[in-house]
């Protein structure tokens, strides 16, 4: 945890915060906090800052916080993703909210297993912790705006050009024989689109690049969705910020 989450419910009246859960625990298990020490906190959606800790013990951990700073810039890259397996799920919701990006979609698709729609990770309760761990990873308070979306073919066809800009739309494909660097790159943001562990169909690609998703390539190695996301979103921050420093 690089920064304690607070909600504006934890705030009272005297200008002090007293936790206790998880936040409390890791306070005073893992980071060890003691009264005099100031930790990095946030207000989820809001200002960031530090706060004196007052009080310290894995039942009840008592603050006195100052917000002061805006939280980082969000990424400019947004994500359409083939809903992966649970486990990496997971992984992904920290990663991509650690990362700055604010806004995932996650999509069915001919190769992702109906079954995985039924996880309970997919409650928007149990996403949200799990986003929260990635803002607290990634010094952020801004929650990502995450669709689920079961059928590719109704998302493509009736929402996705309402959701997803027209420039800087790329396609992230095995079979693509061009890097990302080789595509001309637009200037402001991205949206990358990101198949299952088996790729993108021919035909679920072909309707991608007919909107006009430039593929390419990572290159020969095949690597794991949640490697490939941070990868993936690591590159196309390059890939904008050399069109942005021309």
């Amino acid at each position: 945890m690089n920064l304690l989450l607070l909600e504006e419910g934890d705030l009272r009246a005297d200008g002090t915060v007293r936790l206790d859960g998880r936040r409390a625990r890791h306070a005073a298990e893992v980071l060890r906090v003691a009264p005099g020490d100031r930790i990095a906190v946030g207000l989820l959606g809001g200002a960031t800052g530090d706060a004196e800790v007052l009080a310290s013990s894995p039942e009840e951990l008592v603050l006195r916080p100052a917000l002061r700073d805006p939280p980082p810039a969000p990424s400019p890259v947004s994500l359409v993703l083939a809903l992966p397996r649970p486990k990496i799920l997971r992984r992904v919701l920290q990663a991509v909210a650690s990362m700055g990006v604010k806004r995932l979609v996650l999509l069915g698709t001919f190769r992702v297993e109906k079954s995985y729609f039924a996880s309970p990770l997919l409650a928007p309760a149990a996403m949200e912790a799990e986003l929260r761990l990635g803002l607290e990873q990634g010094r952020d308070t801004r929650l990502p705006s995450v669709l689920v979306r079961r059928f590719f073919k109704p998302f493509v066809e009736d929402e996705l050009d309402t959701l997803v800009a027209r420039a800087g739309r790329v396609l992230a494909h095995p079979a693509a024989t061009r890097r990302l660097g080789d595509i001309p790159a637009p200037r402001g943001t991205a949206t990358v689109a990101v198949g299952p562990e088996g790729g993108f169909t021919p035909y679920e690609a072909g309707e991608l690049e007919r909107r006009g998703f430039a593929p390419f390539t990572l290159g020969s190695r095949p690597l794991r969705v949640d490697v490939a996301v941070c990868a993936l979103v690591a590159q196309a921050e390059m890939w904008l910020r050399a069109t942005a420093s021309d």
